[in-house]
């Protein structure tokens, strides 16, 4: 932690770099975490009260741009069980300022694990067949609940030296030297990609024919809505995507809107199309040897919680949704969770109950980041 800032505040801010949220709002000075939410910004209620879920991924797009890289309702009403003292608790958030080594240790109440990059050695679950190895029978990576994480998709050079489990990255702007050196030191590597908008800045965008591609993504008007009800289509494009990530040697992938039967798109999209979109990803995924997460869509965790490996999701402190994934949790599958404008000490007691791997991100994912 940076000297002169009080503790818990944001550290690793680059001097004079402004987040997303500051140039947006024209008013917070560089290096200023950000304090509620940006009128307009992907992130806040959309149609019917859903938000569009996916943030921060604009600095990719401009940084491949310039490169040139062409219905579930929980019983328990959300609450979920307390795993506060499954090694997870702690009073004092850590900071890990990029670009070094260094991160504070937050003051735990229980013992807690020490952050190593490896992956400690865990109870099995019910019906888990790895032994507590972290691999299955077959060979693939088995996430464990519990897992740290770190979450970098702003295009620029992956910063290695903060102490994570795992580390989510974007499929294209990664380079595979990246995630060789990412798991050489320990750390579990989970590629990004979009499987339910078209990017045109993606190198297989040419790839999307004219007719799956819909209206623009609220937030992102250079971004289509994909019709994920046409999977003759889709299929071959999406695996393609996972053989890359599977060429680069990741573990594991996420693909971003997987919930687009509650978004805006244009479409009558049903939720059992949804259901049928979302198994046939994870089902791609998994012949491929890779781990698969599903991103957000806590109306259908309950019903994927056993086909997908683990879950990342945005802003459920914020609205009120994170006892919807307490269904991975019961199956030891981690909750990648991720919020932008709570401070810490409005979601982290609640996240060290329920046992999410919880981080505070700035909306430009970049390597910036707050644990809990």
């Amino acid at each position: 932690m940076d000297e002169g800032r009080p503790p818990g505040s944001p550290d690793g801010d680059p001097e004079g770099v402004t987040s997303a949220s500051d140039a947006q709002a024209g008013s917070a000075p560089a290096g200023s975490a950000p304090t509620g939410p940006d009128e307009g910004l992907p992130g806040d209620p959309g149609p019917d009260g859903h938000r569009w879920q996916r943030r921060g991924v604009a600095l990719v797009a401009l940084a491949l741009l310039g490169a040139g890289v062409g219905t579930y309702a929980l019983a328990s009403g959300g609450e979920g069980p307390d795993r506060s003292t499954a090694g997870t608790a702690g009073t004092t958030p850590a900071t890990t300022t990029p670009g070094t080594s260094a991160t504070t240790a937050p003051t735990t109440g229980t013992t807690t694990p020490a952050t190593t990059g490896t992956t400690p050695a865990t109870t099995p679950a019910p019906g888990d067949t790895s032994g507590g190895t972290g691999m299955t029978a077959s060979g693939m990576w088995r996430p464990t609940a519990g897992m740290s994480w770190q979450w970098q998709l702003d295009g620029g050079p992956i910063d290695m030296s903060v102490e994570a489990d795992v580390y989510d990255v974007d499929l294209f702007a990664t380079q595979e030297s990246e995630i060789q050196e990412l798991q050489g030191r320990g750390r579990r590597v989970i590629c990004y990609f979009s499987a339910g908008s078209w990017e045109p800045y993606r190198p297989d965008a040419g790839d999307f024919p004219e007719s799956v591609l819909g209206g623009p993504v609220e937030g992102w008007e250079d971004e289509r809505w994909v019709d994920i009800r046409q999977l003759d289509v889709l299929q071959p494009l999406i695996a393609a995507r996972l053989d890359l990530c599977a060429a680069k040697g990741a573990d594991g992938a996420e693909p971003d809107w997987m919930d687009s039967y509650v978004q805006d798109t244009g479409w009558p999209i049903t939720a059992d199309d949804q259901l049928a979109f979302n198994h046939m990803v994870a089902d791609l995924a998994h012949e491929r040897g890779l781990a698969i997460g599903l991103k957000n869509n806590p109306g259908q965790a309950g019903e994927l919680a056993d086909t997908f490996d683990f879950v990342v999701v945005e802003q459920c402190a914020e609205f009120g949704e994170c006892g919807e994934y307490v269904p991975f949790l019961d199956r030891d599958k981690p909750v990648f969770h991720a919020e932008y404008d709570l401070p810490t000490s409005e979601f982290c007691a609640e996240s060290r109950r329920l046992g999410l791997s919880s981080i505070r991100k700035r909306l430009e994912l970049d390597a910036w980041r707050e644990t809990c």
